[in-house]
């Protein structure tokens, strides 16, 4: 198992004081922390909010109507405000002041960027070529989270702060970037990142906690991330060209198997366990349960993994299993008397994902479906994209061969366009990936979800198709949010990403 590195403080030790002029350096609060510690403590923050399941923090398992709440229902029904929600959400990315993070995972992979450029290596080192190739991978690793950053930045707002992002005391109060220039713009970096990673020389090596410093891992990854951008930029219509030549570049190098998935690995122990379990189970609250139309639709078209991502914990009289049974959508659960979420997806040690290989299989079923010319046809990657989630949760080959031989599951006979089959399995797939299934879903307009009868008037009758801007935005860069809540359509849960067409 790979271990998580914490690097809470750096203490340089220091054998003697020349003059005096060293009693004002803070040796426990150093002013300058290595970059490999920058690296590791971003990878975490970001695993954290992605796999968070914190009312406080992520609240996409809700909105995607994979799980519901049990007594406080704020948040199943869009009330979004009270905690700032998404406040929290971009804090964990930007921090600090407004469109300029210090403290966010975005801002220790800046600091991590400009301390490693601002290193010189002497050019008469023997070990000069190696020292530089090691430097360009560093640079890479970090802007490939950068990018993946960013990418949920847009996804979940639209226009966000880009170029003029992260300028500190030179522009604290940056510009909204167009989310279409935006994601231009990741493509071409991915393409550099891509280009620069020499795999022959080491990266970060141990505070790489994602591959362990496996460089081909992270061109794979880093394809996989284009190909996602490329299949939204398609849908947006808006730049073909772009959109096809970045999928048909990244396909040719994504993840081939769950053997690349992005993943990061917890402990047993607190404070190195995964948020889930800290969130369902440290903390003694039974606040969510399986949504009733997720539990449904798994279980209509008997899904073997409902045994993986459900407990079997109602029992009759006589202590024989019942059906599984998900809490209704809006209105408050009784947690006893509701199917919970797998003791498998609760463990302290269960891993977190950041992308994997199902869901990149479904985004190529996708691609050939928007007419791509990409290699395989749309049935052979949604096959597979079934087969890779079903056999990454443990299940049986001989269950998946059934389940794929069900004429309500096979490509050529399930019911529906080619959106509503992807989607639905997407959906299904990508079960404990709340924010990745919200944008299946956005993308693909399948599943054909519906809001509660209750839902806050802010969500104006629909399911949220984007997250209002933070309200600290809002106060202190209030020119430039205006000007990005007037050019996205209105800074509202009903207004669609550039990409959301369908």
């Amino acid at each position: 198992m790979k271990k998580i590195v914490y690097f809470l403080s750096i203490v340089f030790l220091v054998s003697s004081c020349s003059d005096l002029t060293d009693l004002n350096v803070d040796e426990k609060n150093p002013s300058k922390v290595p970059a490999s510690s920058l690296f590791t403590s971003a990878a975490k923050g970001i695993a954290e909010q992605v796999v968070n399941t914190s009312v406080n923090k992520n609240i996409f398992r809700l909105v995607n109507q994979q799980w519901t709440e049990t007594t406080y229902i704020d948040e199943s029904v869009y009330q979004w405000t009270t905690r700032k929600i998404s406040d929290n959400h971009w804090n964990a990315f930007y921090a600090g002041t407004p469109a300029s993070a210090k403290d966010g995972s975005m801002g220790d992979l800046m600091q991590a960027k400009m301390f490693l450029e601002n290193e010189v290596i002497d050019p008469s080192d023997p070990q000069f070529a190696v020292k530089t190739s090691i430097k360009k991978n560093q640079l890479a690793m970090i802007d490939i989270l950068i990018v993946y950053s960013y990418q949920i930045l847009v996804d979940t707002f639209g226009d966000v702060p880009y170029s003029e992002a992260f300028k500190g005391s030179q522009n604290y109060l940056g510009k909204y970037d167009k989310a279409l220039d935006i994601y231009k713009d990741l493509i071409v970096r991915l393409d550099n990142d891509i280009a620069n990673i020499n795999v022959s020389n080491p990266g970060f090596g141990t505070a790489d906690i994602i591959y362990g410093d496996k460089l081909a891992l992270w061109i794979k990854f880093a394809n996989s991330i284009k190909l996602k951008l490329g299949i939204n930029l398609k849908a947006s219509g808006l730049a073909d060209t772009i959109a096809d030549a970045a999928i048909i570049s990244a396909s040719k190098g994504v993840f081939t198997s769950n053997a690349d998935n992005a993943k990061i690995s917890y402990e047993k122990n607190i404070p190195n366990t995964n948020p889930v379990y800290v969130e369902l189970v440290s903390s003694g609250r039974h606040d969510f349960v399986p949504a009733q139309p997720f539990v449904d639709a798994l279980v209509a078209k008997n899904d073997p993994r409902t045994k993986v991502y459900f407990a079997q914990n109602l029992v009759d009289d006589n202590e024989d299993p019942l059906p599984y049974k998900g809490g209704v959508i809006g209105v408050k659960n009784s947690f006893g008397k509701f199917t919970h979420v797998s003791d498998k997806i609760q463990a302290p040690d269960f891993k977190g994902t950041y992308m994997d290989y199902a869901e990149i299989e479904f985004l190529l079923a996708e691609a050939v479906e928007r007419g791509v010319a990409i290699s395989g046809d749309a049935a052979s990657h949604y096959t597979k994209a079934i087969t890779a989630s079903m056999e990454d949760w443990g299940v049986l080959q001989t269950d998946i061969d059934t389940y794929l031989a069900q004429s309500t599951v096979a490509y050529s006979s399930a019911t529906g366009t080619w959106q509503q089959k992807i989607g639905e399995q997407a959906w299904y797939a990508l079960f404990n990936r709340g924010f990745e299934g919200w944008t299946s879903t956005r993308r693909l307009n399948f599943p054909a979800l519906v809001p509660p009868s209750n839902a806050d008037a802010s969500a104006e009758g629909q399911i949220p198709s984007r997250m209002t801007y933070p309200i600290r935005e809002q106060t202190l860069n209030a020119t430039n949010y205006n000007a990005a809540a007037s050019a996205i359509g209105g800074d509202k849960l009903k207004t669609k990403l550039f990409w959301d067409k369908n």
